[in-house]
């Protein structure tokens, strides 16, 4: 099941709640820890969404609710600024001891701001990545301005945050005020990639200018053009996932001899979990992604059975006709297959309002490029019909299919 529901200590004897999202070989490329906003939890939709991008992107990834949220033990009123970065060390600690050491720390909002300073006490963190981060984490005073007097008067005030109530101590407020990023974020020797958009409104697109500006490189900023602070759009969590997956083949996974995936002495290995139909595939080199389009339930992140089908025949046609022409040196120079499927009628069915009176119908178009007579395109177009997947396509097939012990 993905992800799968984890439980940890912190150093305060609280237990926490997490969720490790993993890819489904389950031999990720590197373990990242997230870090959610503040009054947040491990089940906010930014934070899932992005996780369980991450898995797909073959990085396995840990939430979890920070002490006093979510399903975490402890009372949000006697957590902190600080015990947050605490949690962080000990989520690390414990991603070690049963797994990896984590080598990216991604942090939303607040969280953001935390996982800067987490990764000075992480040897093992190479890189970091801030998403809508506030450049001193004092700014999220802003979000219950109004009740600061009276919290800084009675020592704690209820204050409601996204339409739910919290306990916010004047503690909390001070520990704030003791962690300013500008001159700690010289001292940081960890990739950062920086992600904001200038139309945040809770906290300005300015707080990353601020980040990026403190920080030494290497350094990268990603506008996320028409985001909101909670990253409410579903194709935005997906882009953040994307972003980070590139970014860290250049910043975190080492120039290792390459490893195949294992499929289980298998020769492709497909999962599917979470609420929608998006599927990883596996194959002993490669990782992929098929989906099915929204308006049948699906996150359309990746083409359906069918398109991957008809990839299959298109990719095989066009690469027989090169092998063939390199062979005879012929001037091929490209070639272009467009591909559809259909259920059509036997010509000589006696019942045609019965489904066995129909077959699937490809229609492949073939497009030659380069200095080809007549006679060698005639030829090219016969080569087509013997490429190893049209010949599979028409032999009778036999699958068999039975549940694994």
């Amino acid at each position: 099941m993905n992800p799968k529901r984890l439980k940890f200590t912190n150093r305060n004897g609280v237990e926490l709640a997490a969720h490790l999202y993993m890819p489904a070989d389950q031999k990720p490329k590197f373990f990242a820890l997230f870090a959610h906003c503040f009054t947040c939890s491990k089940n906010f939709s930014a934070v899932t969404r992005i996780c369980r991008a991450l898995s797909l992107n073959g990085i396995a990834a840990l939430s979890f609710d920070f002490t006093g949220l979510g399903m975490s033990e402890g009372e949000f009123e006697e957590s902190s600024f600080s015990s947050n970065i605490s949690d962080l060390l000990d989520a690390a600690e414990f991603i070690e001891k049963d797994f990896q050491a984590p080598k990216m720390l991604i942090g939303h909002s607040l969280g953001g701001a935390a996982v800067l300073y987490a990764a000075m006490e992480m040897p093992a963190v190479k890189a970091v990545v801030t998403i809508a981060a506030p450049a001193y984490p004092g700014h999220v005073r802003n979000l219950f301005s109004d009740s600061v007097a009276k919290i800084e008067k009675n020592g704690s005030a209820k204050v409601t945050i996204g339409g739910r109530p919290f306990t916010v101590s004047k503690s909390f407020l001070d520990d704030l005020e003791q962690k300013p990023l500008d001159t700690f974020l010289k001292k940081l020797r960890k990739s950062l990639l920086v992600l904001h958009s200038p139309q945040d409104e809770i906290v300005e697109v300015s707080n990353a200018a601020e980040i990026y500006s403190s920080a030494l490189h290497p350094k990268s900023f990603i506008s996320l053009d028409g985001a909101d602070h909670l990253i409410s759009n579903p194709q935005d969590s997906e882009y953040i996932a994307e972003v980070i997956g590139s970014w860290s083949k250049r910043y975190v996974i080492e120039q290792e001899e390459k490893q195949e995936n294992d499929t289980r002495g298998n020769q492709v290995f497909v999962r599917l979990s979470g609420e929608k139909y998006t599927t990883e595939v596996m194959t002993p080199n490669h990782h992929l992604i098929a989906d099915e389009p929204s308006e049948v339930g699906g996150a359309d992140l990746g083409p359906n059975p069918y398109d991957l089908l008809m990839a299959s025949l298109g990719s095989c046609t066009a690469m027989t006709l090169k092998m063939y022409a390199e062979r005879k040196k012929w001037p091929l120079e490209q070639v272009s297959v467009f591909l559809n499927h259909e259920k059509v009628h036997l010509a000589d069915s006696e019942h045609p309002e019965e489904k066995s009176a129909k077959v699937s119908q490809f229609t492949r178009i073939i497009e030659i490029e380069g200095e080809l007579d007549t006679d060698q395109r005639q030829r090219l177009l016969e080569i087509s019909n013997k490429c190893p997947v049209h010949k599979t396509l028409q032999e009778e097939i036999v699958i068999q299919t039975m549940l694994s012990k």
